[in-house]
């Protein structure tokens, strides 16, 4: 969360690594159990009848987690007759309530029909790529010049595929997936940004376990709502799902996908500005993308990623790259000097 070196809390980077070991699985098993590249019972299920069992999944990681590292004390408490129980402020609760739209349109996204996993990847992450120093403009952190770099770079990567296939067509759902997607994120590292992301580790903490507290929770009282409504899909995903034999899957799909909650979370709550932070975050899961398509295609036989795809991810990584060397640059002059 902060700076490791200063505070004796675990770099930036091993959280890193966390996020890329699950978010690699996470995506191969969520767009091979939608695509019908394993047996599933009878068509493959939708990425709404999914959800129920993969979140789920996510509610019981995160409270298994939260009370297995004991972070759970750092929330804050509310006095409920002789009890004091853990409760999140306003500000946690609506990024929470965020990171509830980013756990589902995320497993969404990888559902979608003649979507891949790169070109997701490409549309989900470059989006949040480009919004991270307007957030950091709005809550009047310093944007250095490679921020901008960052940003063509970003921008050049999302436009390539589509300009060299010719075709700026996606699905209306798919579009308005990312769209939420996007605008979830906006919204949440603004409120990291106000009250979080500070030189005190303990109040990134805070904030960190409250929103856990209510992220994944309040999505799956959500989809209960919407089956209770009448959403055929989520009747479905609440009970034949798992007459399915594919319904262990979709348990493991929601504990990696609150594997990649969690580090994500790390990365995006160190002090440091969110055009390094977003960064590190979507190299992770970029690489761990095009290791998840690799995976499918060598395992499953899926289709390669396609080049223009595989070029577009090549110039997320330059964005990546012209916003994280200049600043490690300066740290290290900043040391020596």
């Amino acid at each position: 969360m902060s700076d490791g070196e200063k505070h004796g809390t675990p770099s930036i980077w091993w959280w890193a690594f966390g996020y890329f070991a699950a978010y690699a699985p996470y995506a191969a098993l969520a767009k091979a159990v939608s695509a019908g590249m394993i047996k599933t019972g009878a068509k493959p299920p939708s990425g709404i009848e999914l959800l129920p069992s993969s979140v789920m999944a996510t509610v019981v990681t995160a409270f298994a987690f939260l009370i297995f590292t004991g972070w759970w004390r750092a929330a804050g408490r509310v006095r409920i007759g002789r009890f004091d129980v853990p409760c999140p402020s306003w500000i946690t609760l609506w990024s929470g309530m965020c990171a509830s739209g980013i756990i589902a349109t995320t497993t969404l996204a990888y559902t979608f029909e003649g979507t891949s996993i790169v070109l997701v990847q490409l549309l989900l992450r470059g989006g949040v790529l480009v919004i991270a120093p307007l957030v950091d403009l709005i809550t009047r952190r310093k944007v250095q010049w490679y921020s901008w770099l960052g940003f063509a770079l970003s921008l050049a990567g999302l436009l390539y595929p589509f300009a060299v296939e010719r075709s700026f067509l996606i699905s209306a759902w798919c579009a308005l997936d990312v769209g939420l997607y996007v605008m979830c994120y906006f919204v949440r590292l603004q409120l990291m940004s106000r009250r979080a992301k500070s030189a005190d580790p303990n109040a990134n903490l805070r904030y960190f376990v409250e929103e856990q507290l209510v992220s994944s929770p309040a999505l799956l009282v959500a989809l209960v709502i919407a089956a209770l409504l009448g959403n055929h899909e989520l009747v479905a995903g609440f009970t034949t799902f798992f007459d399915r034999p594919i319904w262990q899957t979709g348990l493991i799909i929601g504990v990696l996908s609150q594997g990649t909650g969690i580090f994500g979370g790390l990365i995006l709550l160190d002090r440091r500005e969110n055009t390094f932070c977003v960064p590190v975050n979507r190299a992770s899961s970029i690489l761990a993308g095009l290791v998840g398509s690799i995976g499918l295609a060598v395992w499953l036989d899926a289709k390669m990623p396609k080049t223009p795809e595989l070029v577009g991810a090549a110039l997320m990584v330059g964005a990546i790259l012209a916003l994280t060397i200049p600043p490690a640059l300066a740290r290290r002059r900043a040391r020596k000097g």
